[in-house]
């Protein structure tokens, strides 16, 4: 039996943000290094760079807390994140189909009453460019548009579970605080500051 083809760089991705959304919980790069190849099949060499491209691309979130750096997805974030990246990815298509459409415009009359020119070659070079850079453009506007019509939903309807599991991650710094005040007589101004914390840190009403 041959072996299972490996997972593409999207469908990692992909994968990537089903557990942050399945979870509705925030993690560590230690802790998603773990979860992924158990649970969604991703090798842990590759987490940190599918990490990073969901990062770089607003669909994940990370802060960084003391030493660690943490990480989590909420969803309707992701869903405008995706559809301002699709609107981005149209208009680039829409400007790249003018341009050739000038540009064949422009090789059929140059066609008139000559022959073969250097004007003419550099035309038909720079059209083919531009058929190159439709197609890729095109192939990403297909991968944007490929999302699940139930994830859509997910995302829709967890937005709620989102909130809360930010809430509950709120709730775990206070308690964390009230326990060092407790346990070492340290002041709440500077746990925030050796911590990072912000001063206004509050519940998502």
């Amino acid at each position: 039996q041959s072996k299972k083809k490996g997972l593409s760089f999207e469908e990692k991705r992909a994968r990537m943000m089903e557990i942050f959304f399945e979870t509705k919980d925030v993690f560590q790069l230690k802790d998603l290094e773990k979860i992924a190849p158990k649970e969604k099949g991703i090798t842990s060499m590759s987490v940190k760079e599918i990490l990073q491209s969901l990062v770089d691309d607003g669909m994940v979130d990370t802060d960084r807390i003391g030493t660690s750096n943490y990480f989590w997805a909420f969803p309707s974030k992701a869903l405008h994140a995706r559809k301002r990246k699709l609107e981005e990815l149209e208009s680039q298509f829409a400007e790249s189909s003018q341009k050739k459409e000038a540009l064949q415009k422009s090789i059929e009359k140059s066609k008139i009453g000559r022959e073969d020119t250097a004007e003419r070659a550099a035309l038909l070079e720079e059209l083919a460019t531009l058929r190159q850079k439709k197609e890729q453009l095109k192939a990403e506007i297909d991968k944007y548009r490929e999302c699940d019509p139930d994830v859509v939903e997910e995302m829709r309807q967890t937005n709620q579970v989102a909130k809360e599991a930010a809430n509950r991650w709120t709730d775990n710094i206070f308690s964390i605080k009230s326990w060092a005040k407790r346990k070492f007589g340290f002041e709440e101004s500077r746990i925030d500051k050796g911590f990072g914390i912000p001063e206004d840190l509050d519940y998502i009403d």
